[in-house]
């Protein structure tokens, strides 16, 4: 491939040579976009298989969308993901405009078997949105937001990101949870979970979901909602990608102003026991309309660090300052952050801070409690060293979200009380495996505190470690898997494994 990446190259160079500008490079362009040869591919398995190049025109053929090989213009865009420590390298990327792209896209996959990874956002930190050799569907030209306010309801094509759902949905004075960056993927977060800023409010993102149009292995597209296909909306909801390609989102909205108060409360590194005391106390008790997370960080090339409360109360104003008094009373601020602020503004202000463009190590789990034994272990645990970035954070759970009941959707993880993460920064021009090996060390600590946890942020478990974290809702969901993708064509997942 590398070969005919070259003589693609030379070709092109000729052209632009004989041809005035604007004709040389579209001529250019169309040259390195041309299907010359055939493509050595992956199956699922592991296998490798040569994809003819009779075959890949007529996929090209029948898509609106572009078919993408090693080469082509914008191939290295569309392979990337967010995790800049992932580098892998897709036989072949297909960026659907419509649910008939997908449906074409998939059969061909299911027919030869391929490996195939289907991206969003690109957010998932193991890297399951790409992959080597494989087919990866690209959903970044999959998208549009529509909101019908009279229905309170929104429609969401499959490869939208959460920014667009909140400033359509809040231009009519309406919200759903959204995830807390804008650049997220809503396929991504909505399948596995949802957490966000309204979710102890408002539930799970997957549990405001009224329907989803999905393209399943066979390469149909079916509905599935509460009285249509009922099993896969079950499974949907919680299992990830198992079971498809989702292509249309239907989201139940709710009421809310758009000016909430919300920012950072800064502290001293000095603070963090104290600040996480106060965290662990407060949250089993805090109003559903207050989202409270705790943070911990430092950044490669300073050994300074900092901890913090994000909090974001969007309830009665005149409520305000009674849930948020309890983060005064852990210390001394550095700084106050917290203010009047628009919504959908605030569901942007972490934009910057996820553009990952270092590698990363990520590790989390859910909480139940939050014993004091916890609140040592962290302070114990942190460290902040200059030649990397290390992160420990909480994302809060309760509220609304625990008074669904386990097994009404494929997410069983209602009780836990917060998901507990750790992050290791590094630069991508040095070796990995120190950091990784640092990032696994420093869990160990904490692991023993955790219960499951989110299916989102899945990398390398065991099959075994990846069944138990589903808990009771396992058997229904490999029913679903069954049914619906017999092959486990959609295995780069929290993996259910078929057993037909």
């Amino acid at each position: 491939m590398k070969r005919r990446h070259l003589l693609q190259t030379a070709v092109a160079a000729a052209v632009v040579a004989a041809l005035p500008t604007r004709q040389a490079l579209a001529a250019a362009l169309a040259t390195m976009s041309e299907i010359s040869g055939d493509v050595a591919a992956r199956t699922g398995a592991g296998a490798q298989v040569l994809l003819e190049q009779a075959a890949l025109k007529e996929l090209a053929a029948s898509l609106r969308g572009r078919l993408l090989l090693p080469g082509f213009e914008g191939y290295d865009q569309a392979r990337r993901v967010l995790n800049a420590g992932i580098d892998k390298h897709p036989a072949l990327i297909v960026q659907p405009t419509g649910a008939a792209d997908v449906m074409n896209a998939v059969t061909f996959a299911r027919e030869r078997n391929l490996l195939l990874a289907v991206k969003c956002g690109g957010h998932s930190y193991g890297g399951k949105s790409t992959c080597e050799g494989g087919m990866q569907i690209d959903l970044s030209t999959l998208r549009s937001a529509r909101v019908d306010p009279a229905s309170k309801t929104a429609y969401i094509a499959g490869g939208s990101l959460l920014g667009e759902l909140d400033h359509e949905a809040m231009q009519f004075g309406l919200v759903t949870t959204a995830g807390t960056v804008s650049h997220t993927g809503v396929g991504g977060l909505t399948l596995g979970g949802g957490f966000g800023r309204l979710a102890r409010r408002f539930g799970l993102a997957l549990d405001n979901v009224k329907a989803v149009d999905i393209v399943t292995a066979d390469g149909q597209l079916r509905h599935a909602s509460p009285d249509e296909n009922p099993d896969l909306y079950w499974g949907v909801r919680g299992g990830g990608g198992n079971f498809g390609v989702v292509t249309n989102f239907e989201f139940g909205l709710h009421e809310m102003q758009r000016q909430v108060i919300g920012g950072e409360v800064i502290f001293p590194l000095s603070s963090m026991g104290d600040v996480l005391r106060m965290y662990a106390d407060y949250l089993p008790e805090a109003p559903d309309d207050l989202y409270l997370d705790f943070v911990v960080t430092s950044e490669m090339g300073t050994t300074d660090a900092m901890c913090l409360v994000h909090a974001v109360y969007s309830g009665p104003e005149a409520g305000a300052e009674k849930a948020l008094a309890p983060i005064y009373k852990a210390g001394k601020p550095l700084n106050d952050m917290i203010k009047p602020v628009d919504y959908v503004a605030i569901q942007r202000s972490w934009d910057n801070s996820d553009p990952r463009s270092s590698g990363e190590y990520l590790k989390s789990g859910f909480i139940k409690t939050f014993p004091a034994s916890l609140v040592d272990a962290l302070v114990d645990t942190y460290e902040p060293l200059e030649d990397r970035g290390t992160t420990l954070f909480f994302q809060c759970s309760g509220g609304a979200i625990g008074r669904v009941p386990a097994d009404a959707t494929a997410f069983a993880h209602r009780d836990a009380l917060a998901s507990m993460f750790i992050v290791v920064e590094y630069p991508l021009d040095v070796p990995a495996d120190p950091y990784l090996t640092y990032g696994r060390e420093r869990w160990k600590a904490l692991e023993p505190f955790t219960d499951g946890w989110y299916t989102n942020e899945v990398s390398g478990e065991s099959a075994e470690a990846i069944n138990s974290n589903y808990g009771g809702n396992y058997p229904r969901l490999a029913q679903v898997k069954n049914t619906y993708d017999p092959t486990n064509l959609f295995r780069l997942n929290a993996n259910v494994t078929p057993a037909v």
